[in-house]
């Protein structure tokens, strides 16, 4: 029985390893965009991530043809929600003058490439606010006038 279970660890840690080897470096970039840290200097991004790919670890045997990646991205999203507070300051990263709603939304649209529906979904909020978040973050980005800015709520 243990050399069954030992075979089957062995087996769900290979493919957890392949996974991290080929995704890490754009969930770190995810994660790094969300904290809005330098690309060279990202400790929140680093925890934000470890703690995502811990979970995923955990869930292994059960994502079942589930997309590893987006099961990741997913629970990044959510850790971030739940500590944004923390990532509305200054940090120096290019994302630095959204907020984290804007920054949210506009890493999951823009450079994840997530429907729009999915991220109203993922974040308890209507489609029509993550279309305005979004909108309002391409602005800003381009440099264009800020509409005001305002805390991370997702549900009602």
């Amino acid at each position: 029985m243990s050399e069954r279970h030992s075979a089957r660890d062995r087996r769900r840690a290979r493919e957890f390893d392949a996974f991290v080897a080929g995704a890490a470096g754009r969930l770190l970039h995810v994660a790094t965009l969300l904290t809005a840290e330098p690309a060279d200097a990202n400790p929140a991004a680093q925890r934000l991530l470890t703690a995502a790919l811990a979970r995923t670890y955990a869930d292994w045997d059960r994502l079942r043809g589930e997309d590893p990646y987006d099961r990741t991205r997913q629970d990044l999203a959510r850790r971030f929600v739940r500590t944004a507070w923390r990532h509305h300051r200054t940090a120096g990263g290019v994302l630095d003058r959204l907020t984290p709603l804007e920054r949210l939304v506009l890493v999951l649209r823009v450079y994840d490439s997530v429907a729009e529906e999915q991220v109203a979904a993922q974040l308890g909020i209507p489609a029509e606010r993550v279309r305005a978040s979004c909108t309002r973050a391409v602005a800003a980005m381009r440099g264009g006038p800020s509409a005001p800015r305002h805390r991370l709520r997702t549900a009602p």
